[in-house]
């Protein structure tokens, strides 16, 4: 699981903003309502760049 986890990217929340073209308030607001997995470190929230492909995928409309 470390292993997984150590070869990972992790995003800031204004990273996540500036991919999806949203604002920070909405990444926030996605991880509050619990739509984007994120681990807090210390006071800043960090979001996997795999979990955001993900959600991403799967809130894609043609």
């Amino acid at each position: 699981m470390s292993q997984s986890l150590s070869s990972s990217r992790f995003l800031t929340v204004q990273e996540v903003a500036d991919l999806m073209r949203v604002s920070s308030m909405t990444v926030y607001r996605l991880i509050k309502a619990g739509d984007l997995a994120a681990v807090r470190v210390g006071r800043s929230f960090r979001v996997r760049e795999a979990d955001v492909d993900s959600y991403l995928a799967s809130h894609y409309t043609s």
